[in-house]
């Protein structure tokens, strides 16, 4: 039978180079979707947990995954270090645009960079701090993705250059960064930013004094970092049902091409059905062979699957910086899909091909 399976794939490589590719869409449609959603939120999510001040307090709405906006006073600095508790207190303004090479978004910060990197434990590791209003700092991960150095240029705010002045480490928040001014001047927003981090005095709880300053300042948003990016994947709207339905998507993909596939093959094996029925095949004989190929197709096609998405994600990674990071849940998943739409799909015509009358069959032209 084992011969029978693989000379008929051998037979008609066309075809089964079709049904292959239609699982390996199947695959890569799961695993490019949810690596990039794991990995872009998990990366966030390390970017964030190096955060050392506990409060970050800021005005309803003002901030989002996909935006943000400069629309809170700075005097608001010298209230919370009016509260007891209250050690520290850091502006910064966040600033989000679509990827210069049109992939994703990225983040840039204007903080004030001395009170800034004493608060989080930054430290420049190449050039300086930004000064002057066209200087920007940058992380070691951004430096290496982007191919740029110290002294080299970037153009942000609408293709505005911006001189590269530093690298630091480690990684925090957006992966570049200017002085709080030269945001302030470029979003023409004086005396105003996106959010304070605030740093409380050690000992005390963080719970406590953020319900402290809500009854100072009531009116604004008060988080724990701990809590902004706990999980930011249950932030992103419909994420979820999202994902779920890709896979829903994946599967009903390639049982239709695999259908579709075997269904002509069977067409056009008709005689050769009729021959094997005439020979005394039982119809559990001919399901078996026409699902064996097809198990055959759906394991070479998640095969090649795999394979096509793991490279995606790192060419893609290479040329956007966007981060892939794959699960064994969804791998497993993928398999599933590979596998189990490619055997359901066959079903159809596998009893179609044992229900065929053997005379009826062999008179077919």
């Amino acid at each position: 039978m084992e011969s029978l399976v693989t000379n008929n794939i051998r037979q008609r490589p066309l075809r089964a180079l079709v049904s292959m590719a239609g699982v390996a869409l199947g695959v890569c449609l799961v695993m490019l979707f949810t690596g990039l959603a794991r990995g872009q939120a998990h990366d966030l999510q390390r970017r964030s947990s190096n955060l050392r001040a506990e409060i970050l307090f800021t005005r309803p709405g003002a901030l989002g995954l996909t935006s943000s906006t400069a629309n809170l006073s700075t005097k608001y600095v010298a209230e919370l270090l009016k509260i007891d508790g209250v050690v520290q207190a850091v502006p910064a303004i966040r600033y989000v645009f679509q990827g210069n090479k049109g992939f994703g978004f990225e983040q840039v910060e204007g903080v004030d960079w001395q009170p800034y990197a004493e608060m989080n434990g930054l430290r420049i590791i190449e050039g300086r701090a930004p000064q002057a209003n066209d200087e920007i700092v940058m992380d070691e991960t951004k430096v290496r993705e982007s191919q740029r150095t110290v002294g080299d240029t970037m153009g942000l705010f609408g293709g505005q250059p911006y001189k590269i002045v530093g690298v630091y480490a480690p990684e925090a928040e957006a992966r570049v960064k200017m002085s709080l001014a030269a945001m302030q001047d470029a979003l023409e927003a004086p005396s105003k930013c996106s959010y304070i981090l605030v740093k409380v005095r050690d000992g005390e709880d963080p719970l406590a004094m953020a319900q402290r300053i809500n009854t100072a300042l009531p009116g604004n948003t008060i988080q724990l970092t701990r809590d902004v990016m706990t999980n930011i994947e249950k932030q992103i709207p419909f994420l979820g049902v999202f994902l779920r339905s890709l896979v829903v998507l994946a599967a009903i993909v390639s049982a239709f091409v695999v259908m579709l596939a075997m269904y002509t093959t069977i067409t056009e094996r008709t005689r050769e059905i009729g021959m094997l029925k005439a020979l005394g095949a039982s119809r559990g004989y001919i399901v078996s062979v026409i699902e064996k190929e097809a198990l055959v197709i759906s394991v070479l096609g998640l095969a090649a699957g795999f394979v096509i998405s793991f490279g995606a994600g790192f060419l893609i990674h290479r040329a956007a910086g966007l981060s892939f990071e794959y699960s064994w849940t969804w791998g497993l998943a993928a398999v599933l899909i590979g596998i189990g739409g490619g055997t359901v799909g066959a079903l159809y015509p596998a009893m179609r091909a044992a229900n065929l009358d053997p005379v009826n069959a062999l008179s077919y032209e």
